[in-house]
């Protein structure tokens, strides 16, 4: 199988090594372990509190930690999962990141886990440990501890937000890239693709 590097945006080409390369951030919003995460480094944000104050300290430290980013690629909602426990308030927190993107004009993407887990692994249906791997594997960044999945959910969606604008981290097969085509991307490209 022949590895390929694609720019699926119109018009992009690849910068050389030289030119700043853009910020692209990944969360996989979670009420009890948000994994938040660039291209080469993650984090995972836990809140000690529930109700309004959780939701107030995770919108802060994510606003924070988003700042400068070019572009941000949320998880998109998986109603599927946890028996519909915490779907209500996960929902709000969801809208609170998303609007307060939105609302400071930092262009996101909405990333089905699908496609999350394919660019990572090949398949749209690989368990945690195996994106995790995949993450470690192709992008060089481990993640270890607590939080470890949600860290490599985030660093999945990071590297696909950087491929996407014409930065891929790794050259993967088309198994991996056809992910791109799953995912939500902003109307307009942001600066840094143009």
């Amino acid at each position: 199988m022949t590895a390929t590097i694609e720019t699926p945006a119109a018009g992009m080409t690849l910068l050389p090594a030289a030119v700043t390369k853009p910020l692209v951030i990944g969360l996989d919003l979670s009420l009890t372990s948000t994994g938040i995460a660039g291209v080469d480094w993650a984090d995972q944000l836990k809140p000690r509190t529930k109700g309004h104050r959780r939701l107030s300290w995770l919108r802060m430290e994510i606003f924070d930690r988003t700042k400068a980013a070019d572009l941000v690629v949320v998880e998109g909602p998986a109603y599927n999962r946890g028996a519909q426990a915490g779907h209500h308030e996960l929902a709000g927190l969801w809208w609170l990141i998303t609007h307060d993107l939105w609302r400071r004009d930092v262009p996101y993407a909405v990333c089905p886990p699908q496609q999350r887990a394919m660019y990572a692994t090949g398949k749209g249906n690989a368990a945690k440990g195996e994106v995790r791997d995949g993450v470690q594997r192709h992008f060089g960044v481990e993640c270890e501890g607590a939080g470890r999945y949600d860290k490599a959910d985030a660093v999945a969606m990071a590297c696909l937000g950087a491929h996407w604008l014409g930065y891929p981290v790794a050259a993967l097969p088309a198994a991996h890239t056809r992910a791109l085509d799953g995912v939500a991307w902003p109307e307009t490209l942001p600066a840094v693709a143009a």
